[in-house]
């Protein structure tokens, strides 16, 4: 990001002449050739940048400041069911299957479920460790700490860890050995990429009932909304990996349907109709001059 975004436009400036405005038509720039969250993290590694070149008394202030910065989409997630899950799964071999259940299950993020290794995963204890994430750049993956550099150890349903047990029997016994590794003989030694599995996600997708626009980020906010429904929000984002709730809320949890016909019945339970006044009132007298 920083040599396709940052530098490629910016690259060339001094620090002293780096001002909001040149950073704001940066940013305008951006906005006209790459998504508002690609502009976004570039403006935020930028602005990172500025604030450590201030820290080393290279520039006075930093010039991102006051920035007006694109807004996101509004995200509208499919939430799926329990069935719906376990039908898209079944219709893929153990390693999708695996990998389906821990996004739905988990909520991980698929470029944190990717890289998975055997040593990541606790058998007896039924969790995972969330230490890194891949990211897919044009030069290749890279794979890191996970977003906000927060790791994170997540308990998964135990027939999630009996499935995960049965694809770690069929891969080497070496801690450092992929979860989900490449399906071509030269590339067993690195995570399988993203795009291979969103093939046949989606062909698997296409074959289920109703799910054909289902794509593998709706199945961590079908996590996201199971969780927040059962155990409330700040659960979710717990598991999800949020420092703030709110990012769950905004971007994941969603309503699960047939929840305000049941408040209203928890509320008819809860109250009791009120008794009408007993007795006659009395009329009042008209005003003076009144009719």
């Amino acid at each position: 990001m920083l040599d396709r975004l940052v530098l490629a436009h910016l690259g060339a400036v001094p620090l002293a002449k780096l001002k909001p405005i040149v950073v704001a038509n940066w940013v305008g720039a951006l906005t006209d050739q790459v998504s508002a969250s690609q502009v976004r993290q570039a403006y935020r590694l930028l602005s990172q940048i500025m604030t450590s070149a201030v820290d080393n008394d290279m520039i006075p202030v930093s010039p991102c400041r006051r920035i007006r910065l694109p807004r996101l989409p509004e995200s509208h997630p499919e939430i799926l069911t329990v069935a719906q899950v376990n039908q898209l799964a079944a219709r893929c071999e153990l390693g999708d299957h695996v990998l389906i259940l821990l996004l739905a299950y988990g909520g991980l993020r698929i470029g944190e479920a990717l890289p998975l290794r055997r040593r990541h995963l606790d058998v007896d204890g039924g969790t995972v460790l969330i230490a890194e994430a891949v990211t897919e750049l044009p030069g290749g993956p890279v794979i890191d700490t996970p977003k906000d550099h927060h790791r994170r150890e997540l308990p998964v349903p135990a027939f999630v860890v009996s499935l995960v047990s049965r694809l770690l029997a069929t891969l080497p016994d070496d801690p450092e050995a992929f979860l989900f590794p490449g399906r071509q003989a030269h590339t067993t030694h690195r995570q399988q990429s993203y795009h291979g599995f969103r093939r046949r996600f989606t062909a698997a997708a296409a074959a289920a009932d109703g799910l054909s626009d289902v794509t593998p980020h709706d199945l961590r906010a079908t996590h996201a909304t199971w969780v927040a429904d059962s155990h409330g929000v700040m659960v979710a984002a717990h598991r999800l990996g949020h420092a703030n709730a709110s990012v769950t809320t905004r971007h994941y949890a969603r309503a699960v349907d047939g929840r305000d016909a049941e408040v209203a019945k928890h509320l008819d339970k809860l109250g009791t109709e009120p008794a009408p006044r007993s007795g006659t009132q009395r009329a009042r007298r008209p005003r003076k001059g009144s009719p």
